[in-house]
């Protein structure tokens, strides 16, 4: 079963005014999929995956593409990252042939990548104002529902509108949609969600850490993984997870900053006026797919997970990860847009939502009818900024004003 994803809109443009697009994200969540879907008539299709296929990429690449010629679509192609460099000249002939000739341009290559880290570099270099770069994550709630999913805006006349639409659809309760996921082993094939994530993670162990941290760490870093799902929606403590690990602060810097590229983890930065000091701030740290982070924290079932210790911050980390999806997903990024506060007195807000002119705070609730969720929304008033009416997203079954500025906003709302 194929699920049309959100992205395919924004590959149609990117053909238009690029010669070439990179899909990069996670690995197994349908980068491959959707592309060989969306360009099944006019594209071959070649994965570096094939042994065969690698070693003439890397070692014989100009043969390689008089094997494979465009337009192609080249899957896995942090094994050969050597290619960029072919590809470039490639497009630069076509260039020169559509100067001289008068032709349009012609998107010639579709690359996907699931080591981000590895490729940043020959991207960047090699194919800079030639490519168009996007990211793919697991299928977001709009997408599992086939709903035309939009970028979220927390503006409440906005949500009003989008709510008359979906109001009567059914849905799945939301901590089975959290327990379950969004790969689309699982969703799209059925597969048993224990099985697919014991063999995901021995799968990304085995080849992606292994060629980036190099072997005999795999366990470790397995054990890395499960002090992070258990730490999702927290404020990351570089000292105290290097403590809890028998490791150095370093080494957990750069293991966060691989998961992060990968796409595997968001980290979502506070709210500073001042740039400068957002960066150096700690960030709050989310998993991107529940079912992956529910996993490696060892619930078995989405019931313990709604009553467990844990089910405020699963359920947060789902809506945060719903919210990025819907960027990333249109071609978007939250970078300037989605912040979280928390100043000097400890008063919190889970989210800020950054316009062009004011700031919308968000709340995140477990509950269906939260209480005084808005009390820190005022502290945000000291930067003079317009503070639109809030949000608090929790498990009411509709827009419910909680005061006159501030809204209970259903979770099921988010991206549709």
């Amino acid at each position: 079963m194929y699920l049309t994803r959100d992205m395919e809109d924004v590959l149609k443009k990117c053909a238009d005014e690029f010669e070439c697009t990179v899909v990069f994200g996670p690995r197994q969540v349908g980068k491959s999929t959707m592309l060989q879907f969306f360009g099944a008539d006019n594209y071959r299709v070649v994965t570096l995956d094939d042994l065969q296929n690698r070693a003439l990429a890397r070692n014989h690449p100009e043969l390689f593409f008089k094997m494979f010629p465009p337009p192609v679509i080249v899957d896995e192609i942090q094994y050969a990252p050597d290619l960029c460099s072919y590809i470039k000249m490639m497009i630069d002939a076509q260039r020169m042939e559509n100067l001289r000739t008068g032709a349009s341009r012609k998107h010639l290559f579709y690359l996907t990548g699931s080591q981000q880290f590895v490729l940043q570099q020959s991207v960047s270099e090699s194919l800079a104002g030639r490519v168009a770069v996007l990211h793919l994550n697991s299928f977001s709630d709009a997408e599992i529902a086939q709903n035309r999913g939009n970028v979220f805006n927390p503006d409440i006349s906005q949500l009003l509108e989008t709510q008359t639409r979906y109001l009567e659809n059914e849905r799945l309760p939301v901590f089975t949609r959290i327990f379950r996921g969004g790969m689309p082993g699982i969703v799209c094939d059925n597969i048993d969600r224990d099985r697919f994530f014991t063999s995901y993670v021995e799968t990304y162990l085995e080849r992606d850490v292994r060629s980036l941290v190099g072997a005999g760490v795999e366990t470790q870093f397995l054990s890395f993984m499960m002090v992070l799902a258990s730490r999702t929606a927290q404020e990351l403590n570089y000292s105290s997870i290097a403590d809890d690990l028998n490791m150095d602060m370093r080494t957990i810097r750069r293991w966060i900053s691989i998961l992060e590229t990968s796409g595997i983890i968001q980290l979502i930065y506070p709210y500073y006026p001042n740039i400068s000091k957002r960066i150096i701030k700690s960030p709050k740290l989310y998993f991107m797919d529940t079912g992956l982070c529910t996993w490696l924290s060892r619930w078995p079932s989405a019931e313990l997970c709604e009553s467990g210790a844990m089910s405020g911050a699963f359920f947060e980390t789902y809506v945060v990860s719903e919210m990025v999806k819907s960027f990333i997903h249109h071609g978007k990024t939250i970078e300037g847009t989605l912040y979280y506060y928390r100043d000097k007195d400890q008063r919190e807000v889970d989210l800020l939502y950054v316009t062009h002119d004011g700031i919308i705070p968000i709340e995140i609730k477990k509950n269906q009818t939260p209480h005084n969720a808005d009390k820190h929304f005022s502290a945000l008033d000291k930067y003079g900024t317009k503070r639109y009416p809030g949000v608090i997203i929790c498990r009411t079954d509709r827009i419910v004003p909680l005061n006159a500025d501030a809204y209970l906003v259903p979770e099921w709302l988010i991206g549709r």
